[in-house]
């Protein structure tokens, strides 16, 4: 029998809204796993979309979000200790949990309960590491076997942080400790390529519209670092370098543009990497109206044990 649903997929794909609703139905509460999501100030570039958390005028309590500062170095330790108060919360109160996210590590380390210890940070590794471009430490990132994520390694010091990591667990074994085996229902929403990136372009010219820029300049103005929102990528990157004169306009538009494409790409990447490792994705088709999502659903969680991946 299922002990959570896990909704997982690309920007922009409508995750939030599915599993708000189901959460809502399931008498459940929903458990981001959105590795920006975490930052409090930082809501339109990474598609909070608070507003959604409602179903049938009653809010639909959400975990795991504006639960750091912005500017704070947040790590994927931090997220599982942080994921295991509310798993307990939530099964001391009879509450369904539903995951949602879009950070294939932080989905991936709940569902196979990876035991992750504090990693510290290495200063000879990164000195040795620090005059090299993003394209050469992605490549060295991929050449690890242990965990890493390559979902978010966007700007160079995220990549130089990944590969501390992987070089960390080189020679350390991770520390055993409670954790809960989850039985999760993880299902995936996927469109076709080109609808996909419709609707990522889409999605960012109406966030400009809604004032993200101003959303950045008003973390920069709050004393919050350059170096520090360009360290969490994409939105934050390119707007930030925007606004510190580094690009025109025009140029952000276009380079962030292409950035979030190359972003979900390497999502889906990483969500069909864990059906080849032996996790079963229930697709659902992205264009199907959200009550038909529902009820597919809700019949694979009555069948229990669920069905093989159907994409």
């Amino acid at each position: 029998m299922y002990n959570m649903l896990t909704i997982i997929g690309a920007t922009a794909t409508g995750k939030t809204s599915l599993a708000v609703r189901l959460a809502g139905e399931l008498g459940g509460e929903v458990i981001s796993a959105d590795s920006r999501q975490l930052y409090r100030g930082m809501n339109l570039g990474t598609g909070k979309d608070l507003e959604e958390y409602v179903h049938e005028g009653r809010a639909v309590p959400y975990h795991l979000i504006d639960i750091a500062d912005a500017g704070e170095r947040y790590n994927l330790f931090m997220y599982q200790q942080e994921f295991l108060k509310v798993w307990r919360d939530c099964e001391r109160r009879g509450v369904f949990p539903v995951l949602c996210g879009g950070s294939g590590l932080y989905v991936e380390s709940i569902l196979k309960a990876y035991r992750m210890t504090p990693v510290p940070e290495n200063k000879e590794l990164r000195e040795r590491l620090a005059s090299k471009s993003l394209a050469e430490l992605t490549e060295i990132l991929a050449s690890y076997r242990n965990l890493h994520n390559t979902t978010d390694t966007d700007t160079a010091k995220r990549a130089i942080r990944a590969i501390e990591i992987a070089e960390y667990y080189k020679t350390h074994e991770p520390e055993e400790g409670e954790f809960p085996r989850v039985n999760s229902l993880v299902v995936g929403v996927f469109f076709d390529r080109e609808s996909r990136r419709q609707r990522i372009t889409e999605r960012l010219h109406a966030r400009l519209k809604a004032g993200m820029v101003e959303e950045v300049k008003g973390l920069l103005d709050r004393g919050v670092a350059p170096e520090d929102l360009i360290y969490y990528g994409l939105e934050y990157k390119f707007l930030t370098l925007y606004l510190t004169g580094a690009l025109k306009y025009e140029e952000m538009v276009e380079q962030l543009n292409i950035a979030i494409h190359q972003f979900a790409k390497r999502q889906m990447t990483w969500f069909r990497k864990m059906e080849r490792d032996g996790c079963p994705i229930h697709w659902l088709d992205g264009n199907m109206p959200l009550d038909e999502k529902v009820e597919q659903v809700k019949v694979w969680l009555a069948e229990g044990e669920g069905m093989e991946s159907t994409r």
